[in-house]
């Protein structure tokens, strides 16, 4: 990935994060990593476990960014998901799976999909 990219990938993250935690989100953790992959952030909202996959494109000649979420990128965030779960004692909670699609600029557009997907075995 192109030092570019990343740039602009860093930067939808923290406009999410900054988002996220404006509308109350608790932010535990950032870039969760795996085997599996990785989760761009992890929060609690109120009781919720949520695992938060952060898309950001600034055009739409590849579609919006909610289209950059294939079934495979879905399950493998599914099972890091479940990493996590394991590993900090939390299988018992109720959790789930936000996207949020990022348009940075001078007036970001940030949208969010409350769970948009279910934990995959």
């Amino acid at each position: 990935m192109s030092r570019h990219r990343q740039s602009i990938g860093k930067e939808g993250e923290e406009i999410a994060r900054r988002y996220l935690e404006k509308r109350g989100y608790k932010i535990i953790t950032a870039n969760y990593r795996t085997r599996h992959g990785e989760i761009d952030l992890i929060a609690r909202d109120g009781a919720t476990l949520v695992f938060i996959e952060v898309k950001t494109r600034t055009q739409d000649r590849f579609g919006s960014p909610f289209d950059a979420l294939t079934a495979r990128k879905c399950l493998n965030i599914s099972r890091v998901a479940q990493h996590y779960l394991i590993t900090h004692g939390g299988t018992e909670q109720p959790a789930r799976f936000d996207v949020v699609s990022v348009r940075p600029g001078d007036t970001a557009e940030v949208e969010i999909v409350q769970n948009a997907f279910d934990l995959s075995p």
